[in-house]
């Protein structure tokens, strides 16, 4: 059984979890956001491997060492620009199912997540966590290695209308 974790905190310091997710860009390259906070505590070492695998299109994910971070992986996704990449529903559902696949395949038991596409990429925060948790909670049923994910979130209010959409969608009928 998946256990679905929703709290606030930095996802540069998640000792206790196996991989951690970068909201990519294309290029797999240092940025703002998640993905700079990502290599500059992983050091240029991510970077350099990070060159080989790029560009990736959205809804993909990959995988890397995580280096200096205290994980053993980070697996980058590229979600979709909000009003651009379409299906943009389809393609931010993607990227949390082809993560956890990359999870899956690794054998890892922890994943972390951000909130992808709600930055720079302009998804609406409500409609995002909502396929987010919504996909989690359907691909975690066939997870045999993955058995706890996390979602990382920026700030308080971000963090409890993931729990709080959590807990509406894992309610008993």
């Amino acid at each position: 059984m998946l256990k679905i974790e929703c709290r606030q905190g930095d996802i540069t310091r998640q000792t206790d979890i196996d991989a951690v997710v970068n909201a990519a860009n294309a290029q797999l390259r240092p940025g703002g956001g998640v993905a700079g906070a990502l290599h500059r505590a992983a050091g240029p070492e991510l970077d350099a491997a990070c060159r080989s695998l790029a560009p990736i299109q959205p809804g993909q994910a990959v995988i890397t060492p995580a280096f200096a971070l205290p994980n053993r992986y980070v697996i980058h996704c590229l979600g979709p620009v909000y009003g651009v990449d379409e299906p943009s529903d389809e393609l931010l559902a993607a990227c949390y199912r082809n993560a956890m696949a990359l999870a899956e395949a690794h054998r890892l038991a922890s994943l972390a997540f951000p909130a992808l596409s709600t930055g720079a990429f302009g998804y609406p925060m409500a409609e995002a966590a909502r396929i987010a948790l919504t996909t989690v909670t359907e691909a975690g049923r066939q997870c045999v290695h993955l058995r706890r994910v996390r979602f990382v979130l920026f700030d308080a209010a971000t963090a409890e209308l993931h729990q709080r959409l959590l807990d509406e969608l894992t309610a008993s009928p």
